[in-house]
């Protein structure tokens, strides 16, 4: 994976579900799912530490307690104000202090900028601050997750950088023009998030699916708590269903819509792993075994494009 000189399973697991922002998710269900997608196979797994502010990675853990050997990526910097003088040393030790208590660890196996203001990525002290945490033995090795493929961009220039996390999926084909091969070329490794549109691509949901007042899929269609981008890609609900009518027809016969998805972003070169999330034992299950599967034909893999150049580039290319 990148700098970080670790090897990870090429499907990891997202942790955002079990914090926050995704309805509500018990202690129990949140600690079945994690085990079931580690014995799955999966043994990169993704939080933050604003999701339920500390509760996903409390829950992760109790989880590594029992399971060690895992690779566990927390993120920092979005419980504060986003504004650019927030990103201090000073900071980024409180900061991830709470996250190595929280996980119950000495060193964080990787600490991620979370999405922070784009002008944070020109900063020297910002990176220089990061520097002085590896060397201080709080966090082995540091990344950054992204809004925009001109932020992957700057991130990826930067010589200590070892992963960049963007969105990637059949309705986010930006990054494959130029963050992917850059980040191949300088062995940066790329997560990739968002990976099913938020559930969108998964082909659960329909016009008349309700969600819930408390998921994120409902209050942040139009960016009121964060970048719209992280809510169906920033895909228009409708227009993506439509898109998601016209993926069906691609779908090998054994094979569910979601693993489709998650096995077009595993065929893509510079992937180092994708992190869906899931709310239950049998979904972590599932987005695993997407790994098994053999690479998509040439046809699909045109077919996406063609399916994304129609109804989706003109909503996403141009934002993000």
């Amino acid at each position: 994976m990148g700098r970080t000189g670790r090897q990870v399973g090429v499907v990891g697991l997202g942790a955002w579900q079990l914090g926050a922002d995704w309805g509500e998710v018990s202690e129990a269900d949140a600690l079945a799912t994690l085990n079931a997608a580690v014995e799955a196979g999966t043994t990169f797994i993704d939080t933050a530490d604003v999701y339920g502010d500390g509760r996903s990675e409390k829950i992760i853990g109790k989880l590594i307690k029992e399971r060690p050997g895992l690779t566990v990526a927390t993120k920092m910097g979005r419980r504060v104000q986003q504004t650019p003088d927030v990103y201090t040393l000073d900071n980024f030790r409180a900061w991830t202090d709470r996250s190595r208590e929280n996980l119950g660890v000495d060193t964080l196996d990787l600490v991620q900028l979370h999405c922070p203001p784009s002008t944070v990525f020109d900063t020297d002290e910002v990176f220089d601050g990061l520097d002085t945490l590896v060397a201080e033995g709080r966090i082995a090795a540091y990344g950054v997750s992204v809004e925009t493929v001109a932020e992957a961009l700057t991130a990826i220039a930067r010589p200590g950088v070892a992963t960049v996390q963007i969105i990637l999926n059949a309705f986010r084909l930006k990054p494959l023009e130029d963050v992917l091969p850059a980040a191949e070329k300088a062995g940066v490794g790329i997560i990739a998030r968002v990976p099913l549109a938020s559930g969108l691509l998964s082909g659960k949901y329909g016009p008349q699916t309700v969600f819930a007042e408390n998921d994120h899929r409902n209050f942040n269609r139009q960016g009121a708590a964060f970048d719209v981008g992280e809510t169906f890609s920033g895909v228009e609900y409708g227009v993506g269903l439509q898109a998601v009518d016209r993926l069906r027809g691609l779908v090998p016969e054994g094979m569910t819509l979601a693993q489709f998805a998650l096995r077009w972003i595993i065929d893509q070169p510079g992937v180092s792993v994708v992190i869906p999330g899931a709310r239950n034992p049998q979904q972590a299950q599932a987005n695993a075994a997407a790994a098994q599967f053999p690479p998509l034909t040439a046809e699909a893999q045109d077919e996406v494009r063609n399916i994304y150049d129609d109804l989706i580039r003109p909503q996403v290319h141009h934002r993000w």
